[in-house]
């Protein structure tokens, strides 16, 4: 019988690293992108200001990243139908954080850690690029045109450009992504780590089409999760007093 728990399996650990992963990537990517700047605050996109501070800040988060997912990974391998044994499955995302530490001692919990550090720096200096020139150009055409409805503008900013930014991140990395998903959930403790080893199997075998596994689902949930995810950011930086250019 079909159960709706199916579906979220490996949820509790994915939405822990969301909620810390979202935190720090955008106050580091805002403090680093000041600190460039040399504290002053510029409105015209700086690619040597965005893109080291953005994968600066997708550095450090991937060692939050990494150990999550491949808890989530590994849940979500496994179910009533997995060819995985009985007596090897998790009962719980922490169970199988402990018994993944027990087996293949603290480095087995940061499986993959590289291939998510390469992914994360990539993806984010892609994301905030776009994010940063496409706001800048938008925000130029509405300043032209007076409005009664600022704040419905900069939402519709915040939805467009948080949307564009997440489409670019995972067509820029999803390769990266499904190497480091084969990585995480590899039952041989030996196997190859090096993505580009991982990947060049993945080609062989079913070509780009294989390294672009998920895309549709992927893209289709990116828009409206990055969307939400500046649309926040940019009210709580106008909540607190904080001016973005």
């Amino acid at each position: 019988m079909f159960q709706i728990k199916g579906l979220y399996r490996g949820a509790t650990s994915s939405f822990l690293g969301m909620a810390c992963e979202s935190s720090l990537l955008f106050g580091i990517y805002s403090q680093t992108k000041l600190a460039l700047q040399g504290g002053v605050q510029s409105g015209k996109p700086q690619p040597q200001v965005i893109i080291p501070s953005a994968a600066y800040g997708g550095a450090i988060i991937s060692f939050v990243l990494c150990p999550t997912e491949l808890v989530k990974c590994r849940m979500q391998i496994q179910g009533t139908d997995s060819l995985v044994p009985k007596s090897s499955r998790y009962s719980s995302s922490l169970d199988c954080a402990l018994k993944t530490v027990k087996s293949e001692g603290v480095t087995g919990i940061f499986r993959g850690g590289f291939t998510t550090l390469l992914r994360e720096s990539i993806g984010n200096a892609v994301f905030f690029s776009t994010y940063e020139y496409v706001r800048y150009h938008l925000h130029s055409h509405a300043k032209a045109v007076p409005s009664n409805y600022n704040n419905l503008v900069d939402i519709g900013i915040g939805i467009i450009t948080g949307g564009l930014g997440g489409v670019s991140f995972w067509l820029a990395v999803l390769p990266l992504d499904v190497a480091k998903t084969l990585i995480q959930t590899n039952p041989e403790r030996n196997g190859s780590r090096n993505p580009f080893q991982v990947l060049s199997s993945v080609y062989k075998s079913g070509g780009l089409k294989g390294c672009y596994t998920g895309l549709g689902p992927t893209v289709t949930r990116a828009f409206p999760a990055n969307a939400a995810a500046i649309v926040t950011w940019e009210l709580a930086m106008k909540m607190l007093g904080i001016r973005h250019e």
